[in-house]
């Protein structure tokens, strides 16, 4: 019975700082809103405008290009001759793909 009364004399003497501690241990780590939650939050906050500022760039050069497409007949030539391999009725093309490793431009087959 000894020993139970020394702890419990203790808890008694510091039952502000145990009190002050579980509140931290509560706010801290445990809570809905605690510091580790809060830094996981502001993590995925600052990848989620790097992705909107990803976005508005995309839509900034895609709606030029529109623009472009739209006023420059000579645009649209080109973007039929390069991205679609297009061509004249007098022409022939051309298209070459450049090998690598992997693909076994090595010479050794």
């Amino acid at each position: 019975m000894g020993k139970l009364n020394t702890i419990w004399n203790y808890v008694r003497r510091y039952k502000y700082l145990f009190v002050v501690l579980f509140f931290v241990l509560v706010v801290g780590i445990v809570d809905e809103n605690s510091f580790l939650n809060r830094y996981y939050h502001q993590r995925e906050i600052r990848e989620l405008r790097e992705e909107i500022r990803k976005y508005t760039d995309r839509y900034n050069h895609d709606s030029e290009e529109l623009n472009r497409l739209n006023t420059d007949p000579e645009a649209i030539v080109k973007v039929a001759r390069e991205r679609y391999y297009m061509k004249r009725n007098n022409e022939d093309v051309y298209v070459f793909v450049k090998q690598t490793e992997e693909d076994g431009a090595d010479g050794d087959e």
